[in-house]
Order: C-alpha cells, then structure tokens, then sequence
C-alpha cells in the first residue's frame, strides 16, 4: 500500500472509531493493585482487555460460559506474569449471577472496577423471526437482564467504600436511528444503556463513575456472519482494549467516534430521511440476505 492509501486509511480509522490510549505507563497507574472484573472475557474485547490490564498490575476476575477457555486464559495471564481468577458463569441465568456475585464479593471485598462487556449480536430479517421468540430472549437476557443482576449485586459493596468505575461496552447503534434486522439486538443494547445512564448519577453520588464506550464495530467473531461488516473501517480486539484502557484512565462519561454526536442529532432531527434511508439501505443490502447471529 502507498503512503497515500496508508494515510488515508489512518484518517478513516480516526474518524470512524473512538480515540484510545496505548500508555502501559498511564495505564498502570490507574490499575495496579487494583481489583478488575471482566465479563465476555474469553474471548475478543472482553479477553483482549483482561490482559491489557492483567499485563498493567490488576487482578482480573474473568467471567464467561465458556469454563476451558476461561482457564486457558487466566492459566496464560497467570504465566506472564499477572493475576487472574477465572470465574465461569452464565450471565443470563439470575441465579447463576447471584452465587457469582456473593463469591466473588467474599473472596476479593469490593470491586474497584466492572468492565461489563458480554453480549450477543443479532441480525436477522422480521420475516424470519415469526417462530423465534426466543431471539427476543436471549438477547435481553445478555445485553440487559445480564449485566443488571451482575451490577445489583457487586454495586452495594463498591457504593459502601465510596468509589469504584463501571465501563459499559456499549454500540453506536443505541444512539442512532435503528437499523432494519437489527432491532432484537439495538433495544436489548439500548435498553441497559438507558437504564445505566439513569442510575449513573445516582452512583455518582457515592463516588462510582460510570462511562460508556459506544463502539462503531470491531473485528471479532461477533461480525463473522454478516460479511458486508468485514468491508467497513473497524478496530482489533487489541486496539478496541486500548479505548477501554482510555476509559479507564480518564474515566470520562462517554468514549464515542466523533461522527456520533451530530449523527444522533440528526436522527432526531431528520427522522422522516433517516427512516427513508434506512429503508433505502435495507432495499439494495438486506432485503435478499440471510440472518446472522454471533455471541
């Protein structure tokens, strides 16, 4: 590629993903000796920043379904060097989520930061979700019922010593207008968002920030079924660890590409063309393609 081609697609990268941090020094200060939970971490994201953040002096607790990868990652973590507890547990049974919380409570005290970053992506036509309610399930099971309990029950400790930070890995597509195919997962998305930004002042109050990371896309396993994703401007797991380590640090409310403000605006703003557009859009890339479902 030529140093024009190059450059152009730094500037696209720029503009089209959130700013983030590759400092293993600043990153260190804000986390040694810290205690971090990791949701969604065996893989992608989730795995990606708990290295990142093993590597910089905090002690990971690794949370997914998937217990043998889990280990491998806490056994890799433990290897270099870190610190990692692999804690495997489904997140969408309320059960589950309420014995993981009280261990986890009892074996390290509270918290001082929860990077709730599990979920599942879906894409797939209305027509083809006559039959499937429980497409509906799974998604408000992970993307919002899942992170509340977790949240319910590690926050009281983390408000009694009066600090801590929680970082949602949240989607850009919470704050535009909604796309066809994608409205099982956009409203489990937006439901937590809206219901973590609602109690967010309330936990400011006792010393618990709260910041949101709107992702534009990332390239991991959860884009592999929809290949038009695999075509658009995205980050790696690595450099998508690094806009959470900026969250980290700086522990702002809000980490978003540049574009996402005026485009928001404009949704609400131009509701009549961006409904048109989206039909639009729908027509010449969606309308003949089949569903897609990763987690």
């Amino acid at each position: 590629m030529n140093l024009a081609g190059e450059v152009l697609n730094w500037a696209t990268d720029l503009l089209a993903n959130p700013a983030r941090i590759s400092d293993p020094d600043r990153l260190r200060g804000a986390v040694c000796g810290k205690t971090v939970l990791v949701t969604g971490a065996s893989y992608g994201i989730g795995e990606a920043t708990a290295r990142k953040l093993a590597a910089a002096g905090a002690t990971v607790l690794i949370v997914a379904r998937s217990a043998d990868k889990l280990d491998d990652v806490a056994a890799s973590i433990n290897a270099g060097g870190g610190q990692a507890v692999a804690y495997p547990a489904d997140l969408t049974d309320e059960a589950v989520v309420s014995g993981l919380t009280k261990q986890v409570t009892e074996n390290h005290g509270a918290l001082d930061i929860v990077v709730s970053n599990a979920g599942k992506s879906l894409r797939r036509s209305l027509h083809d979700q006559y039959d499937r309610p429980h497409d509906f399930q799974r998604t408000i099971d992970i993307n919002y019922l899942g992170p509340i309990w977790l949240l319910l029950g590690l926050l009281p400790a983390m408000r009694e010593q009066g600090r801590g930070h929680i970082v949602n890995v949240s989607s850009v597509g919470v704050r535009v207008a909604p796309g066809p195919q994608w409205g099982a997962y956009q409203a489990s998305k937006g439901a937590f968002d809206r219901w973590l930004r609602s109690v967010g002042p309330e936990l400011h109050l006792d010393g618990v920030d709260v910041t949101s990371v709107y992702f534009a896309l990332v390239r991991t396993r959860m884009i592999e079924p929809t290949p038009m994703l695999g075509r658009l401007p995205g980050l790696s797991s690595d450099e998508a660890a690094d806009v959470i380590a900026k969250a980290v640090i700086e522990r702002p409310r809000t980490i978003e590409p540049p574009w996402l403000g005026p485009a928001e605006l404009a949704s609400v703003l131009l509701a009549g063309p961006a409904d048109r557009a989206a039909r639009l859009w729908h027509r010449r890339f969606f309308a003949d393609s089949a569903g897609a479902v990763a987690g």
